[in-house]
């Protein structure tokens, strides 16, 4: 652990990016802080040594290792140390399209986020800092691909109010993705097969889906076999419609195409020509 404050700010704030990093650093003494008015970025703090108490919208947080807060722009806060030193690293970003991404991700903003030891997330920004102090990224370019690399393994990675993390659901229905990979084209495939392979009910099954996936256990089977179409109609190009929708699990060759329409926007034959 370093013993000395680190603080690196960029340089491109006022440049158009999709997201730009303002600063990130590293405090081994953290302070108190007060902002009723909050910050004017978006603003991430994660602890990793000592705890500090957090609090936001009436709520109070213990934020020990391996815990973090992500906050709105304009939110207002405040943190303190508990029982003697609290080492914390933090970050703050913002950009064009820094809203658009955070919702499209499904990321909670001011929320407090956990994550396992052996997760990536924890060593990010510390290694994020390390990098940034021994290269010079004068386009901003190459710390704005930081900021979205961080954005995706909080959703991978970050559980929020305790809730499993991605990666957690994504390995609870290991057994269930194995299966479908294996028997797509079996059109019987129901809810209570997939949820058998998992030992769970159905209902669970879904939710796991949901939180791994945003969409239901069939929704994924559905999206599935759609992929496994569109590898065949690539490779055999022969191979007429009708046979394919059979190889990949539906039932007629009609709501095959219909399907596909939907979520391609063309029909499998324009894809075909497409490709």
């Amino acid at each position: 652990m370093h013993s000395a404050h680190r603080r690196y700010f960029t340089e491109f704030k006022d440049q158009p990016l999709p997201l730009y990093m303002e600063s990130v650093g590293y405090n081994p003494d953290q302070e108190a802080f007060v902002r009723p008015n909050g910050y004017n970025c978006y603003h991430w703090l994660q602890t990793v040594g000592g705890k500090g108490e957090f609090t936001m919208g009436g709520a109070k947080y213990v934020m020990e290792g391996g815990s973090g807060i992500l906050l709105l722009p304009g939110e207002a806060h405040e943190y303190r140390p508990l029982e003697g030193k609290w080492q914390t690293y933090y970050m703050t970003f913002g950009g064009a399209q820094a809203g658009g991404i955070l919702g499209t991700l499904g990321l909670p903003v001011s929320s407090y986020y956990g994550w396992d030891e052996a997760a990536e997330m924890g060593a990010f920004v510390p290694g994020l800092l390390n990098r940034m102090s021994s290269e010079r990224d004068i386009s901003g370019l190459s710390v704005s691909v930081e900021v979205y690399r961080f954005l995706t393994l909080l959703k991978k990675d970050g559980r929020v109010n305790r809730l499993p993390s991605l990666s957690n659901s994504v390995r609870r229905l290991t057994p269930v993705l194995e299966f479908l990979d294996r028997y797509y084209a079996d059109a019987d495939i129901g809810l209570e097969d997939m949820a058998y392979r998992a030992d769970i009910t159905p209902r669970h099954l879904n939710t796991l889906f949901k939180q791994a996936f945003g969409m239901t256990a069939y929704a994924y089977l559905i999206l599935l076999r759609l992929r496994k179409a569109k590898e065949m109609m690539t490779l055999h190009p022969r191979m007429t419609v009708k046979e394919v929708s059979g190889l990949v699990g539906f039932r007629d060759a009609s709501h095959f195409v219909a399907t596909f329409r939907k979520q391609e926007g063309v029909t499998p034959e324009q894809f075909r020509m497409l490709h």
